[in-house]
């Protein structure tokens, strides 16, 4: 596997841990896959028991403003991936980090400030790094949705069939999201920081490993 691919992989175990530990120590909200935001809120307006509506509401503003981050932040940088890549990977690590500071600091509560503070800076770095993977990555490693990845076992060739190594990396894609959903509900255990410290870990081992080293070294 080449160096991009395994670092967008290392990328796609972080966004499960962010959504598992959003959603069980959040509240009812995704900071990476807004498509089920759009879903809760709809059961918020609807009146749905329970359903929140202001989290996910801020989660898809903070995703948005972060997809137009990334945008500025790649006009600025040399036109290569590396460059782009690395911008994205050191924006995600310091919003990570401060998240990281902020949950280990204060006793962040569902529907509490504090608590859409997180939504609001762990959806940034999630919407910045979606628009730099989507425009830099592999169709296979969306790192942060699986619709695409899951869509294309069967992409758009004469036979309808995919070859063995993309059916491996979709395969791997949905291995690594799953895997650091297990993470994060496991690490949430100790704390919701802990959690954040291990999504921060893993972008940390990402930017260090084959194109991300490169990237930063840049």
């Amino acid at each position: 596997m080449d160096p991009l691919r395994r670092t967008l992989l290392i990328l796609t175990f972080v966004t499960g841990i962010l959504d598992a530990a959003s959603f069980l120590a959040l509240g009812q909200v995704f900071v990476a896959m807004q498509t089920g935001n759009v879903i809760f809120l709809g059961l918020g307006l609807a009146g749905g028991t329970g359903a929140p509506t202001l989290a996910p509401l801020i989660a898809l503003g903070a995703f948005l403003v972060g997809g137009l981050t990334a945008a500025l932040l790649t006009r600025a940088a040399s036109p290569d991936s590396g460059s782009e890549l690395r911008l994205a990977m050191v924006t995600e690590i310091g919003l990570l980090g401060i998240a990281g500071t902020l949950a280990a600091l204060v006793d962040v509560k569902p529907g509490e400030p504090s608590a859409y503070l997180l939504i609001a800076m762990l959806s940034v770095a999630m919407g910045l790094r979606n628009t730099v993977a989507r425009r830099i990555g592999d169709p296979n490693l969306a790192t942060t949705v699986l619709n695409l990845t899951l869509g294309a076992f069967v992409p758009h060739t004469p036979t309808g069939l995919a070859s063995e190594g993309e059916l491996a990396l979709r395969g791997a894609a949905v291995a690594a999201i799953l895997a650091g959903a297990v993470a994060g509900a496991l690490l949430l255990r100790a704390g919701l920081a802990l959690a954040i410290a291990g999504a921060v870990a893993g972008v940390v081992a990402a930017a260090i490993s084959g194109r991300g080293r490169e990237a930063l070294q840049a």
